[in-house]
């Protein structure tokens, strides 16, 4: 399980999968302003980077302090397809789960099974400083 901020970093994300999840979790209170410009796409990306599938329950609507949140829980597939979308009225949906479906986005897509980790050398040199972390395939 994770939280909305932790959304933002992949890394985290990628180590979960490689440590043999299938299913990553992230409730959330995006703002409205933030959920409109990258809550699908983010998790989107997570799914599809990790062949994972993303459950996603967010708050939405206006809150008691004017705090305005985004709503739109989300359930998607390892290949990114959103399976089930709440709004940002309380209620609740479902979706059918094939959890088959991990192992054959892991297979389909070449970045999930080299296992390669990069680090920077020189943080302020350039995409030549880029090396593979020793270790890896």
């Amino acid at each position: 399980m994770t939280i909305c901020y932790d959304l933002r970093f992949p890394a985290l994300y990628r180590a979960l999968a490689e440590s043999g999840a299938s299913f990553l979790t992230v409730p959330s209170a995006f703002t409205r302003k933030t959920g409109e410009a990258h809550w699908h796409t983010l998790l989107r990306a997570r799914a599809i980077e990790n062949g994972c599938f993303v459950f996603a329950a967010a708050q939405g609507g206006m809150h008691e302090n004017k705090r305005e949140t985004y709503g739109h829980s989300l359930i998607v597939a390892p290949w990114g397809e959103v399976l089930a979308e709440g709004g940002t009225e309380p209620g609740v949906f479902m979706a059918r789960i094939d959890p088959a479906k991990v192992e054959a986005a892991r297979k389909a897509v070449p970045s999930l099974q080299h296992g390669r980790r990069f680090s920077v050398a020189d943080p302020k040199g350039g995409p030549e400083h880029l090396h593979l972390v020793r270790g890896s395939a």
